[in-house]
Formats: C-alpha cells, sequence, structure tokens
C-alpha cells in the first residue's frame, strides 16, 4: 500500500464515488426494508460475498452487499427500533470527523474536536436548563450515560459504604441497562428496587417515596444505608411514557437521593415546543442521559451524557504522565479524559455540532413534531381496522397494538402477532417491532416506531393494511392448531 491510500482528500475522492455508487445499487438489489429470505438468505449470500477473496474492487463489492442485506431505515416500511435514518449532513460530517481521526484522550489528539464538543455539550445543557456549572461528554448511547450516572452517583456520594450498600430505585417499564449496570458496577440484585408505575406508566411519586422510606427503615442502625439513586425515565422504549420529573426529583432530594433521567428517547422532546412540556424538571436532575441517534437524526453513536454540576465528574479524574501532565493542564492543554469511560474517543460531537447550526432547534424540532404526528395518524388508523387493537395513544413517536381474531385466546394471540411479524420480516415487506407487556399469556404486542418524517400518512395507512393482512392469515394459520388440541 502506498501513501496514496491513507485518507488524503485527494485519495479519498474516487472512494467516496465508489462508496456512493455501491450505495445505490444495493439498495436497488434490496428493493425494500430489509432483505427477503430470512437469516438463512442474508447468510448465504454473504457467505457467498465474503468467500471471494480475489475480488478486483473489495470496497465495491462489500459496499453493495452490505446495502444490499441490510435493514434501511430511510425506508419508510422500516418501523421497529428507535433506530433513525439519519440526515445527509450529519453522514458527510461524521465522515469528516472519520477522516481526520481524532482521539478525544489528549489535547495534542484532539484540538478542535475537543473545543467542538464543549460547545456542543454548553449547548445542550443550555438546552436541558443547565447552568454555567454544567458538564458533560459524548457517550456511545443511553447504556453507557446510564452506566455514567450510577457510577457517579455512586463514588460522588460521601458515605463510605458506598460499594456495596449503593440502592438503585426504578420503574418497572425503566430501560433494562439499569440493572444490567448495576451488575457491572458490583451491585447485588437486590440493590434494585422497582417502583410501581401508575395508568400511564409512569413511575409514581408516592411508590418512590414510600420504597425510599422502606429502604431507610431496612438499614440497621449504625451501619449507614450507603448512597441511593432514582433513575426516571423520560421516554420508555415501548411506550414512550414519560415519568413525572419535577415531584420524582423533589421526592428523591427530599430523601438524600441523587436523580437521573435517562432521556436517551425522550430527550428529543427537547427540540419541540409542542412536547417540550413533558419534561417538565428535567433541570433539577442530577445527570441526564442523551441519544442524538434517535430522535436527533444522527448516525450511531451519538450519546451524551450531562451533570448539573462538573464536580460529579470527580471521581474519574485520572493523571496520565502521557496524555496529561499536570503542567501541561496548568498551560491550558486540557484534556477531557476525566470525563469519559474510554480513553480512546472518535470526534463524534462534530456531526451534532454541524446538525445543530445547519437545522437549529426549530428545525430539528419541527422532525419531531413530524414524526409525532405521524405517531398519532398511525394510531387512529390502527384504532379504525377491523382485527387490530390499539393498546395506548402515543406520547412520543411510538404506537403499541396487536393482531386480535375472536377465535384465539390469549396464548394463541401471541402467537399469532409473533408470526405475522416474522412473515413480514421473511418477505421483506416491513420492519415491524415488538414486545411485551406484562406477565403471562396475552402480552405479545407489535410496535411502530416512526422516525422517518419523510413517511407519509398513505405509507403508514399501507403498512397498517400489510400488517392487519399478516395478523388475518397468520390467525387462519393458528386456528386450525388450536382447535386441533382443544
Amino acid at each position: 500500500m502506498s501513501t496514496d491510500d491513507l485518507a488524503a482528500p485527494a485519495a479519498l475522492a474516487p472512494h467516496l464515488g465508489t462508496v456512493l455508487d455501491a450505495l445505490a445499487a444495493g439498495a436497488a438489489t434490496r428493493n425494500g426494508p430489509l432483505p427477503a429470505g430470512g437469516p438463512a438468505a442474508v447468510a448465504e449470500a454473504l457467505g457467498r460475498v465474503l468467500a471471494d477473496t480475489g475480488g478486483a474492487d473489495p470496497l465495491r463489492t462489500l459496499t453493495t452487499a452490505l446495502a444490499a442485506h441490510s435493514v434501511d431505515p430511510l425506508h419508510p416500511d422500516c418501523a421497529a427500533h428507535l433506530h433513525c435514518p439519519p440526515l445527509a449532513v450529519a453522514v458527510a460530517a461524521d465522515l469528516a470527523a472519520s477522516a481526520v481521526n481524532a482521539s478525544l484522550d489528549s489535547w495534542d489528539q484532539a484540538p478542535a474536536a475537543i473545543e467542538i464538543e464543549n460547545d456542543v455539550l454548553r449547548s445542550l445543557a443550555g438546552l436541558v436548563g443547565y447552568g454555567p456549572r454544567a458538564a458533560g461528554v459524548l457517550t456511545t448511547g443511553g447504556t453507557e450515560s446510564n452506566l455514567m450516572g450510577l457510577l457517579l452517583a455512586r463514588d460522588s456520594a460521601p458515605d463510605h459504604h458506598r460499594a456495596t450498600r449503593t440502592a438503585v430505585f426504578a420503574s418497572t417499564a425503566a430501560h433494562f441497562s439499569v440493572a444490567r449496570n448495576a451488575s457491572l458496577l458490583g451491585l447485588p440484585p437486590a440493590a434494585v428496587h422497582l417502583v410501581p408505575t401508575d395508568d400511564r406508566h409512569r413511575m409514581d411519586p408516592a411508590a418512590l417515596h414510600a420504597a425510599l422510606r422502606a429502604h431507610r427503615a431496612r438499614t440497621p442502625a449504625g451501619e449507614g444505608a450507603g448512597p441511593s439513586v432514582v433513575v426516571a425515565t423520560a421516554g420508555t422504549t415501548d411506550l414512550g411514557a414519560v415519568d413525572p420529573l419535577r415531584a420524582l426529583a423533589e421526592t428523591a432530594h427530599a430523601h438524600g437521593a441523587s436523580l437521573h433521567v435517562d432521556a436517551a428517547y425522550g430527550g428529543g422532546a427537547l427540540f419541540s415546543e409542542r412536547l417540550r412540556p413533558l419534561l417538565d424538571g428535567l433541570p433539577l436532575a442530577d445527570t441526564i442521559a442523551l441519544d442524538l441517534h434517535k430522535l436527533g437524526w444522527q448516525p450511531v453513536p451519538a450519546g451524551v451524557f450531562l451533570a448539573r454540576d462538573a464536580a460529579r465528574f470527580d471521581p474519574l479524574e485520572a493523571r496520565v504522565a502521557y496524555l496529561n501532565a499536570q503542567d501541561d493542564e496548568d498551560e491550558g492543554y486540557l484534556s477531557p479524559l476525566g470525563r469519559s469511560l474510554r480513553t480512546t474517543r472518535r470526534a463524534d460531537a462534530f456531526k451534532l455540532a454541524v446538525t445543530l447550526r445547519a437545522l437549529g432547534r426549530d428545525g430539528l424540532g419541527r422532525l419531531v413534531d413530524r414524526c409525532h404526528d405521524l405517531a398519532r395518524h398511525a394510531a387512529a388508523r390502527i384504532a379504525a381496522t377491523p382485527g387490530l387493537e390499539l393498546t395506548a395513544e402515543p406520547v412520543l413517536t411510538t404506537v403499541v397494538f396487536r393482531c386480535t381474531d375472536p377465535r384465539l385466546d390469549a396464548s394463541a394471540t401471541d402467537e399469532a402477532n409473533a408470526r405475522a411479524r416474522r412473515a413480514l420480516l421473511a418477505a421483506g415487506r416491513a420492519v415491524v417491532g415488538r414486545t411485551e407487556l406484562g406477565p403471562g399469556p396475552g402480552a405479545i404486542r407489535l410496535k411502530l416506531t416512526l422516525l422517518n418524517p419523510h413517511t407519509t400518512e398513505e405509507r403508514l395507512d399501507a403498512l397498517v393494511d400489510a400488517v392487519a393482512a399478516a395478523g388475518r392469515e397468520a390467525a387462519a394459520e393458528v386456528v386450525p392448531a388450536t382447535a386441533g388440541t382443544a
């Protein structure tokens, strides 16, 4: 390989043309939201491509195969997950960040990128409502941000028993990463207390108060209860429920607990005048997780972790002679090493900086509102379609529902819904989500997660009709089997 193959602009230009042509060719081959045939077909097709080690143009061949056999979040019938179609300007900015290849663990690897990240974090902290003492860092997403929220709540507390006696309080609808992160921090399962939700799937402040009080009462006198952290959710993955943040903050702080808000999904409401009131009380949180690779239309990753007070990061402070020597920092060569769980970090804030300037809060807010409108349209269409049952009115941009048939009991209804979704996937027709609400038979639901602001109401209607048709076909398959076992 010659030096011309390195990522200098002149060497990069012809490769860009190849990639763009191959992406278009792959999308044309796929001709839908995902490849048809299911896992076996994808494995067979990729196996053939990857076995061809003598190809003349691996960039073109592999890019074509990647596009042809991937799920396409740009397609209006790709509506399963919090998996957004990225803005073209953000993708282009991400390419620039990749080419520069900054590493944000020391000033002398990323002077511009560090300043840009700091500017983005100041903007987002201001959008949240934090004051000048706030600080933050870019993360890989909500899971890493939630881990930092728990870690810093534990290690910022003065209690010497914090390592083993930290208590975590989260709702029964909280993201699974809360319990998993607690385990990663060495906390036993009993340290995670699940707080009941109300009829809108939001954490109940009265139940939180009772749980915090009971936790204190169970602690033997003189042993110290250790720090407590409440994890509120602003936008549950399934129903988009937003906990009553102000009431939870007041309750948590009255009990001496920290408040971390997982706003990885619902944080996008900050851009919308219509939805922003859902986040009332967010500035009272000690720490916040945001994900702009959801309702921010950024390429993955674009997670953000914010703290109301920069001192929250003190436990992460690290002094490494070859990265952030004290005398260098005294002279202004500052490093963000002490604000991240990672050492090497790419310049993920650059695409955010470009997007915030290209669209502004109002532009991003229009995209959020459009997706919210689409969710409300889909919900109304589902409610009016025979054979479909709407679970709840959408709060943000997710719509949860299921296929029904009067001939099926709860278990058979679950099976029919599962079959219908897989049939749509196998045919390459649509990517529809699946989840479960509650224990036992009858829990399975289907889900549309609408993050494509360019989807039309007509396309949504066709998608809903396709799901209803798949549900009818699945029910017809399940009914004979059910009847045969009666």
